[in-house]
């Protein structure tokens, strides 16, 4: 099936061409004009990827974007606006987003990241296994999903990205400078907030579940995955 993929955008000059240029490429695109009705839309049947303006008339999209996570939305989320400031940048992917693109942008440029996004939030529904792993947490990198005692995280892309790569470690400590080189590659504009941001989102969704594994942090160095014990 096609995934689904949510336009938000406001000037209709704008969107009317984006939409055209996604449905040509079999994608099944919805778009809405304020940040109300896209919150609306992400609370109900799967969207597999949000393309999201931040000049909204109603809620500023960076807003909508924190609102959707925090009400658990895991899929993609894009960013495309004016705004190309590197502030602007660091505060879109503090607040779950997953790629930005400023404008003007190039079609191609924009298919190109629609499709490596969507690879990375592809949504299938392998069986859960009856028995728990590596410790009662179980992290499946072909599906990109994760369990706790068998219920499902529902975690962003950067949120999976950082727990697959740190629980891949066993336990060995992976540095600050390694987890934003294969995490955020070119995404990456310069500040580390936006990862203490997206560790402190991962590791209370852990909590919140019970998980007997959890991120811990090695102060100065980076992170490590255990079982128990305290913060070094």
């Amino acid at each position: 099936m096609s995934p689904t993929l949510l336009v938000v955008e406001d000037d209709d000059q704008i969107a009317a061409p984006l939409v055209r240029t996604l449905e040509r490429e079999d994608y099944l695109v919805e778009r809405v004009a304020t940040g109300g009705e896209a919150l609306e839309r992400l609370a109900g049947e799967t969207v597999d990827l949000v393309l999201l303006d931040l000049g909204l008339p109603d809620i500023d999209g960076l807003e909508v974007c924190r609102r959707a996570r925090a009400a658990g939305y895991d899929g993609g989320v894009m960013i495309l606006t004016a705004r190309g400031g590197e502030l602007d940048r660091v505060v879109g992917l503090d607040v779950g987003a997953d790629a930005y693109l400023p404008k003007p942008f190039a079609l191609a440029e924009l298919l190109a990241r629609v499709r490596a996004l969507l690879r990375r939030t592809a949504r299938t529904a392998p069986s859960v296994p009856d028995v728990a792993v590596a410790g009662g947490v179980r992290v499946d990198r072909d599906t990109r999903r994760a369990w706790v005692d068998g219920t499902e995280l529902g975690l962003t892309v950067k949120e999976f990205d950082v727990l697959a790569l740190v629980e891949s470690a066993g336990g060995s400590v992976v540095t600050r400078e390694r987890v934003m080189d294969e995490v955020w590659d070119e995404n990456w504009f310069g500040s580390t907030k936006t990862l203490d941001t997206t560790i402190g989102r991962l590791r209370q969704k852990l909590e919140d579940a019970d998980a007997p594994a959890r991120l811990v942090t090695v102060r100065g160095v980076g992170f490590r995955w255990e079982t128990g014990g305290t913060d070094a």
